[in-house]
């Protein structure tokens, strides 16, 4: 697609967008990770800059293997020794940049690329013929022994605007600097090739060169990244459209000056003239600067589809281990509630205490006679029965629930923990935090507090439905607040089905404060009661539960909203896919003072 230079910076700023989102994710494996801060990287350290000042710096770099002459290159295109060459190998280990004195401050301003990539490895030359609004640079050799050197070359390369590639024609098929030369293909970077070394026999040379020529074409690689520059005032073909080609830069062997220890001017004034005119056209240099800016966003295309797909691998991992921890909460919740049904869990003493209360023999003999006898008596009843052991039954009640609630929200931690331990994706995050194979902190507080707003609510609930009955507000015993703590009970101990002649504390207790709790407000009402202080119940449990859950969920991404951001990558990768070369804006007004800022 065609595109203009506002439409690339728009594109740059939506592609840093994604991939800053990308790295606030936890990233499944190093691989996947390391392919995020690459994008999120270059993206913010080179294209985006770069997208909003075409005017900054050209960076024109030197790529080459050792021994091809990149030094000597460079010495040969300032006219001065400013690159040491020689035999030691590697020869370049620092980054060596020249340009004009205007140009300086910029070159090593804070965020700029070069000072921001090298660091304390850039050298920087100032050369008063230097061309405006460019920095050539030599680069460590691209087959260096050194990893630190072949790493901080390819990083240059993805930051360059004009690539000049130095081979030798001895080394010119070598697999290495073949490599070089397709990552800056696929990246589209711009690029001129410069074979040094070329034998002085026409018929080898020729050889030379119709093999090289044929690799090329071969393998997609165009050399000519100053073609499309105009020709300059009173050249030949001055004033047309057609590109001037600047052949493959053949170096004759032995072409050495001695006094500046690089290529002598003549074999290297054709590459020089070339990088003195785009000094003196800015508009050519920002034509180049938005070529290369085109090539470098059409380049992420595969890294884009790759951390596209490492997000969607990471959506179905990260949902895997999502429904893990889903299933070992839920289980632990329907065992909890199963319990609490039960009410198994209750401690004997406090139903004693509720027993006492109730008034187990005599308010048997009364039931035995028919619930009408019960209402029409209970004024009497409860006026002969020892006061309410309210904050005794509810305090042993209530702990007896906290413990029952931690002990399963222990189990569902602890098989959690166990099974992410396992996964790379969270084996540190789980190795690193022991509070994650137990219930979290705070747990108990939050239920208890949450478990004390239950107790209330019932003890409403029973002054609404009870509210015009005055037998409730009848003697020191009875009120709402003691039938409240019958009807928590009622919640673990329904009765229904069971008669006065099973044993045991819990089905005697059960079955006498049911039949109290039916004699004040009656069987449908009481049901209902009972049902609405389950559901409130589970509901306080369930959200107690949900909160230690979210421990283990924010260790993970979400897997839908990963899954459309991987959908969103690769559709930026297949739109950077399809860029052409990008139509430049009105030249700008001659004589404007051009502003060359640090990108």
């Amino acid at each position: 697609m065609a595109t203009t230079e506002p439409d690339l910076l728009a594109l740059a700023e939506r592609l840093e967008a994604l991939a800053v989102e990308r790295t606030l994710d936890p990233i499944v494996g190093e691989e996947g990770r390391r392919r995020a801060g690459q994008l999120r990287d270059h993206l913010a350290g080179h294209v985006v800059p770069r997208a909003r000042s075409l005017d900054a710096q050209l960076l024109v770099l030197l790529l080459g293997p050792t021994g091809a002459g990149k030094s000597s290159l460079v010495n040969g295109l300032v006219g001065r020794r400013v690159s040491a060459s020689g035999v030691l190998r590697p020869t370049t280990r620092d980054v060596v940049a020249v340009v004009g004195p205007a140009d300086r401050d910029a070159l090593l301003a804070e965020g700029a690329p070069l000072l921001t990539l090298a660091s304390a490895r850039l050298r920087v030359v100032t050369e008063e013929s230097s061309p405006p609004g460019i920095a050539l640079v030599d680069a460590p050799d691209v087959d260096s022994i050194e990893h630190a050197n072949r790493e901080l070359t390819d990083r240059l390369a993805e930051a360059a605007d004009l690539g000049i590639f130095v081979t030798t024609a001895t080394r010119y098929a070598d697999r290495v600097p073949w490599d070089v030369l397709l990552r800056a293909r696929d990246r589209g970077l711009p690029l001129v090739v410069v074979v040094n070394r070329m034998p002085v026999d026409r018929a080898d040379h020729e050889a030379v060169m119709r093999d090289l020529a044929r690799l090329l074409q071969e393998f997609g690689v165009d050399p000519g990244g100053l073609d499309e520059m105009a020709a300059p005032a009173g050249a030949e073909g001055a004033g047309s459209t057609t590109a001037r080609r600047l052949p493959i830069l053949a170096i004759p062997e032995g072409s050495i000056d001695d006094a500046i220890d690089g290529l002598s001017a003549e074999v290297v004034a054709p590459l020089r003239a070339r990088i003195d005119e785009l000094g003196r056209d800015r508009d050519a240099r920002r034509a180049l600067a938005a070529r290369a800016l085109a090539g470098s966003l059409s380049g992420l295309a595969p890294l884009l589809q790759r951390v596209g797909d490492d997000a969607e691998h990471e959506a179905i991992e990260a949902e895997a281990l999502r429904r893990s921890a889903q299933n070992a909460f839920e289980t632990e919740l329907r065992s909890l509630n199963d319990d609490l049904a039960r009410g198994t869990f209750l401690r004997a003493e406090a139903l004693r205490q509720w027993q006492q209360f109730v008034g187990a023999d005599e308010v048997t003999r009364l039931f035995s006679t028919g619930i009408g006898k019960v209402r029409g008596t209970l004024s009497a009843l409860i006026r002969g029965t020892p006061r309410a052991p309210v904050a005794e039954v509810r305090e042993d009640a209530l702990a007896d629930i906290l413990a029952l609630a931690r002990s399963h929200a222990a189990e569902a931690a602890r098989r959690t923990a166990a099974e992410w331990a396992d996964e790379a994706a969270t084996r540190d995050a789980i190795t690193d935090d022991p509070d994650l194979w137990g219930p979290s902190r705070g747990f108990d507080e939050r239920l208890s507090g949450r478990l004390e707003h239950w107790v209330e609510a019932i003890a409403e609930d029973v002054r609404a439905t009870g509210g015009g009955k005055r037998r409730l507000a009848r003697g020191a015993s009875v009120g709402v607040n003691a039938a409240g703590i019958g009807v928590m009970l009622a919640t673990f101990a329904h009765t229904g089905g069971i008669t006065g002649t099973e044993v045991g504390v819990a089905a005697a207790t059960g079955f006498l404060n049911q039949k109290l709790l039916e004699a004040l407000f009656g069987e449908a009402a009481l049901v209902e009661m009972i049902d609405r202080a389950r559901t409130r119940l589970r509901e306080a449990i369930a959200e107690t539960f949900e909160e230690d859950l979210g421990r283990y969920r924010r260790l993970v991404p979400d897997g839908a909203r990963l899954r459309d951001l991987a959908a969103r990558i690769r559709a930026a990768a297949l739109e950077v896919a399809s860029l052409q070369a990008p139509v430049p804006l009105e030249p700008r007004p001659a004589g404007e003072d051009p502003t060359v800022r640090a990108r």
